[in-house]
């Protein structure tokens, strides 16, 4: 049987590159992201939806009815340098980053519970760990995000669900900001670490592995200052 995947966020970036390697895997595919997909195949479906607005929450619930999936990513995502005199986009991020996770795992997993297996992975960031003065929204949305995952995957060990959590350093999205970008990978080496996580279901993947060194530092750095 076809296995069937849904994919949150995939109309650009790491999300457009993972949809169209699934699709040459042999996945079915149901996308919803807040804007058109470039792709057209048989094998899959677009639905457009903002993760922050309250009728997502009823959308997947009914993308779900439908049988549940054999593998749910959740890409969506969003960053905004912090401005102290503009403070508004701040709540968007928390809701985009790490609500619309919660939203989506509380539609796709009972199902796959009932079902005895399914996979569920979101794209987090090593940003989890550090403390940031200059996006306070993105790297604590980060680490609830994180901290949420991982404590699924613990909370459904005997279930059958797999919970991953993949952290990963700089992407060349449109989503990398900041003027240093160490290590930075492309969008389909990102793709290949995704690949591996779908075989061998890890509940922590970071890629790359040798950004997590330097994310250590960092952390000592930031004590060491005082931040």
């Amino acid at each position: 049987m076809q296995p069937k995947a849904l994919l949150i966020g995939n109309s650009d970036g790491i999300g457009l590159a993972t949809t169209r390697r699934l699709l040459l895997t042999g996945w079915k595919i149901m996308g919803v992201s807040r804007s058109k997909s470039p792709l057209s195949n048989k094998t899959y479906i677009h639905r457009i939806a903002d993760v922050s607005k309250s009728n997502y929450s009823e959308l997947i619930k009914e993308l779900t009815q439908k049988g549940p999936f054999d593998l749910c990513i959740y890409f969506a995502g969003i960053g905004k340098l912090f401005d102290f005199t503009n403070m508004n986009p701040e709540p968007k991020v928390i809701e985009v980053n790490l609500t619309g996770m919660v939203k989506t795992a509380a539609a796709v997993i009972p199902p796959m519970v009932t079902k005895g297996q399914g996979h569920f992975i979101g794209i987090s960031s090593v940003a989890d760990e550090l403390l940031s003065a200059e996006a306070p929204s993105y790297h604590a949305s980060k680490a609830g995000f994180s901290h949420y995952l991982e404590s699924l995957a613990l909370a459904l060990k005997n279930t059958g669900v797999q919970v991953t959590n993949v952290r990963l350093g700089f992407v060349d999205t449109k989503m990398a900001k900041g003027e240093v970008k160490p290590f930075m990978i492309s969008i389909e080496k990102a793709v290949d670490h995704l690949m591996k996580c779908i075989k061998k279901k890890p509940v922590r993947y970071t890629a790359p592995g040798i950004i997590v060194p330097l994310v250590k530092f960092r952390k000592v750095l930031i004590k060491l200052r005082g931040e």
